[in-house]
């Protein structure tokens, strides 16, 4: 179980701060929540902590493990299905996965894809979604605000 104060990664939301901890009856049972303080888009969860492994939660990486991470897929191979519908599947279960480099393939790939060839609208929310998770895990731990935070992402990126 985590502690208030420790920093952890929700899958579909990002990195942020357990604020509190709140017992809760649900269905005549007493559950305990994490209250989850994510930085970026100012965004405040609440995340059961029965479920919580379930869901995807991880502690967060430390700043030079984000940052060789991130890094360590600039020149991977991109494998993107043509078919808009499969790439988007397969993107979302990428960031469902909740792993730091899943996620960043997301986001690589989609800005590639951007830059060559524009995104539909679903797709330019789903590169939003796996920008903000990366920058809150930087934000998080290498303890910078989120300017510095997007100027690390675009010299990685380019």
């Amino acid at each position: 179980m985590y502690k208030v104060g420790e920093k952890i990664v929700h899958p579909l939301y990002g990195a942020g701060i357990i604020e509190s901890l709140e017992d809760k009856e649900v269905e005549g049972t007493l559950q305990t929540y994490y209250v989850l303080q994510i930085p970026v888009g100012n965004l405040k969860i609440m995340i059961s902590a029965a479920k919580a492994e379930t869901q995807g939660i991880r502690g967060i990486h430390s700043g030079d493990e984000v940052v060789g991470i991130v890094s360590g897929i600039v020149d991977m191979e991109i494998d993107m299905p043509d078919n808009w519908n499969q790439r988007y599947k397969e993107n979302m279960e990428r960031i469902k996965s909740g792993q730091l480099s899943e996620v960043s393939l997301v986001y690589r790939n989609l800005l590639l894809r951007e830059r060559e060839r524009g995104l539909s609208t679903a797709e330019k929310k789903l590169m939003t979604t796996a920008k903000q998770i990366i920058l809150s895990e930087l934000i998080l731990s290498k303890d910078i605000d989120r300017v510095e935070a997007e100027n690390l992402l675009e010299n990685i990126f380019g």
